[in-house]
Parts: C-alpha cells; structure tokens; sequence
C-alpha cells in the first residue's frame, strides 16, 4: 500500500471522528466540513452494478466512481450513459463525481484485477453471483472494503471460500457490506426489533411467496463464445446465478432467517420446468417450492416461480402465538403496528446501505455481513435447492460439508460448463 494510500485513508478515518464532533451530527449526513474522496471502482456494470453506483453517489457528496471493470465494453457504455441520464438534480456535483475514463475502463474476465489494483478505498462487487467468491477474495487480499451484492455464492464450495476471506477481512478490519437491504431498511430493523422483543408471541409457522413473470434474455452473438454468451445470460446458468431461489429469494429467506434468529435444520422441496424449456433458458428451473425446518419444530413454506400471465405475489408471512408479520414494516395481532412514513433518504435501504458503509470507513469501525447472516442465508437458498433437486431430504449439516463446486475450471472466453437440466431422484447428490 503506497504511503498516499495511507495518509488518505487515515484522513478520512480520523479526519471523520473530529468532524462530527465539531458539527454535533453524523459525518455520514453533512457536506460543511472538507473531507478526503471516497474512491470507489465497480467490477459488474450491468443494471445492479449501475444502480449501486447510482446509490453510493446519492449516499455521500464526497463518493467518486473512478473505474470500472466488465466483459464487453458495450456494457460499461450503457452504464455511463444510465448514470448520466439519472443525474441527482439535488446535487449539482453528482455528473462530476463519475471519473471514470477510457484509462479507468477495463476489459475481459480478469479486469477486476486491475480494477482493484487501482487506488481505492472500496469496491462495489456486482457480477453474476457465481463469481463473487473470486472477486471478494482478491478484494480482501488488496487490502479493500467491500460492497457485494446478494447472493455471496452459488454453491458450498464457494461459500466456503468466502467464508474464509470474510475471517480474513475481519482480521484486517475491513468492512463487507452484502445488498441484503432489508438488514438496511429502518422499518425492517424496528419490526424485527418489536418481533424479537415478543410482539408476534412464540413463532409457529411461516410462508414465502416470490412469484413473478419471465425475466430477460439477452440473445446470441456469433462473436460470443459459448462462455461470454452464458455470462452475459447469466440468470439461466446455475453456476453463474445459483437459480432464482438463490438469487432472488433470498432476500425473503434472508429476512426468514432473521425473524427467527437462526437457520433451517433440513429442507425438502420438488419443481421443474413448465413454461422456460427451451433451451435458451440454460439449466435453472422455472418453479420451486421447499419446506424448510427450523429448531423447535417451526416450518416455513416457500413457494417460487417465473411465468407468464400468472399471479403475482411478493410477500412473507410469520405467525405468532400473539399475531403475525410480514417482516416488512407490519405487525398485526394483540401489538397491532406500522412504521410510520418518514421522508428521510436513510428510509432508502438502497442508499442507506452504502451511508453504513462510508460512515463505517470514515469512522475505523468495522462491519462484516459476511459472517453475520449473508453466508448463511446464501446456504440456505442453496439447501432448499439442492433437495429440490435431487428430490432428498438435505440436512444443514450435509450442506454446510458438501463439496459440490459448479465453478468451472476456467472461465475464460472460450467452451463453458453444459450441465443437465436436474431431475429430482436423478440429480446428482450434494
């Protein structure tokens, strides 16, 4: 690390601390005093890559978004251009902050190396899931914190290795924010505060439904090999997206896990393909529906889906002796409750996200979500569908010690992994 490096981010740790006391109110929320930049590069620039740039400008005026890594440079033009068209009119600086340039741009399956190489003071980890595993441990090895989107992983194995870069970061003090933004949203943390204080009673049961339409598909190329046509088609590979129960649900699993402090003891499930069989649609189902077992007894349902012209339903339910939650912002029952509307951009779970993490750097302290819940709500999602899979009862400990690894042995342009379609009582076991 160069000794500017350090005398930077010494400012903007120490620098921080004095200021807020001056001033009487968070540094995170105020722009009167002087304060180093946070420099941050962006390794994913598609349209969750592009919102987090989006949320960490509007979270602080002193972020600049200095560089940017992708597979095609296609994609990192669209992302300057939707940032330029979502300019913060509130703050005139917000077009000044983008930095990046054509020498900041970089290209190719290993530009997150450069990227990260480059001075800064946190990385935003926005590529399909299947890589965040790489990219968390070579960020933690340079020495950045981190903002990681959901889901940390796609399979055991990859849980695994984050885990082990997660102790790492912990033992260097470098913060891992994961966009589980329900953890960031301050009516979610005040009914789950309520909940866990006995507002529902003694939980009994609980469901989740994320139920929706068809997503993207972004074609072929005769350009693309058959890797670069499966990243940029991620969501249908399960190497790369862990399949929709990983990838999406997992917010509400998340938000399960959290309600009752803990994780499934076992989970059984069954789904398949119904509307997305073509194969186009890679090797991820189009359906899924899981019971998951937690300690004493308590189980919840999942239901999830993507097909057209169907009912749509987004919501979790848990049931209390006393009531029940969405795990939202509701609690009805014998302690009845809303969270009020409060017009503040911390309400933003999106922003307020990477304000936690920018105040947490500015001020020495430390987050790591990591180790706290997102590892393990990952796993979850990859327990349930696993015994949908393969049609078996999976156990947390056969999860947890499984040394399934869908990551292929090099992700270079070039062939790509063709796994099959699962059949439950065919699939492969975990």
């Amino acid at each position: 690390m160069s000794e500017r490096e350090l005398s930077r981010r010494d400012f903007i740790a120490t620098g921080a601390a004095a200021a807020t006391a001056l001033s009487g109110i968070p540094f995170v929320h105020t722009s009167a005093a002087r304060r180093a930049p946070i420099r941050v590069g962006v390794v994913g620039t598609g349209g969750r890559g592009t919102g987090a740039c989006a949320n960490a400008l509007m979270a602080d005026p002193e972020v600049e978004i200095v560089a940017m890594a992708e597979i095609g440079r296609d994609r990192v033009d669209q992302s300057l251009q939707a940032l330029k068209e979502a300019g913060d009119l509130q703050d005139p600086s917000y077009q000044d902050r983008i930095k990046v340039t054509d020498d900041t741009i970089f290209i190719g399956p290993d530009a997150f190396k450069e990227v990260m190489a480059m001075d800064l003071d946190y990385v935003i980890l926005t590529t399909p899931p299947g890589f965040r595993p790489l990219h968390f441990e070579e960020a933690v090895n340079r020495g950045l914190h981190v903002f990681a989107e959901k889901p940390v992983a796609t399979d055991p194995a990859g849980c695994r290795r984050i885990r082990a870069s997660a102790q790492k970061a912990r033992r260097q003090g470098l913060n891992a924010v994961v966009g589980l933004q329900g953890r960031y949203d301050l009516a979610t943390r005040e009914t789950m505060k309520r909940v866990h204080d006995g507002a529902i009673g003694e939980i009994l049961s609980g469901t989740v439904h994320r139920m929706g339409g068809w997503l993207w598909h972004r074609g072929d190329e005769p350009d693309w090999s058959p890797m670069e046509y499966q990243m940029r088609n991620w969501y249908y590979h399960c190497w790369l997206s862990g399949d929709q129960i990983v990838e999406m649900v997992i917010h509400q699993i998340d938000r399960i896990n959290w309600t009752l402090d803990a994780v499934p003891l076992s989970a059984v499930g069954q789904g398949g393909r119904i509307q997305r069989s073509d194969p186009k649609w890679g090797n991820i189902w189009d359906n899924m529906t899981v019971d998951f077992e937690y300690p004493d007894d308590v189980h919840v349902h999942l239901m999830n889906r993507q097909w057209e012209s169907s009912e749509n339903i987004n919501r979790n339910r848990v049931i209390g002796t006393l009531g029940e939650t969405d795990t939202l912002d509701l609690i009805r029952g014998e302690n009845r409750w809303r969270y009020p509307d409060v017009d503040d951009l911390r309400h933003i779970a999106l922003v307020n996200e990477h304000m936690e993490l920018i105040s947490a750097i500015r001020n020495g302290e430390t987050r790591n979500d990591m180790l706290d819940y997102a590892i393990d709500s990952t796993l979850t999602g990859i327990m349930g569908r696993e015994a949908a899979y393969t049609g078996r009862r999976i156990t947390w400990e056969e999860i947890s010690s499984s040394d399934l690894d869908l990551f292929p042995e090099s992700y270079q342009f070039g062939p790509a992994p063709e796994r099959p379609v699962p059949v439950p009582g065919k699939a492969r076991p975990v």
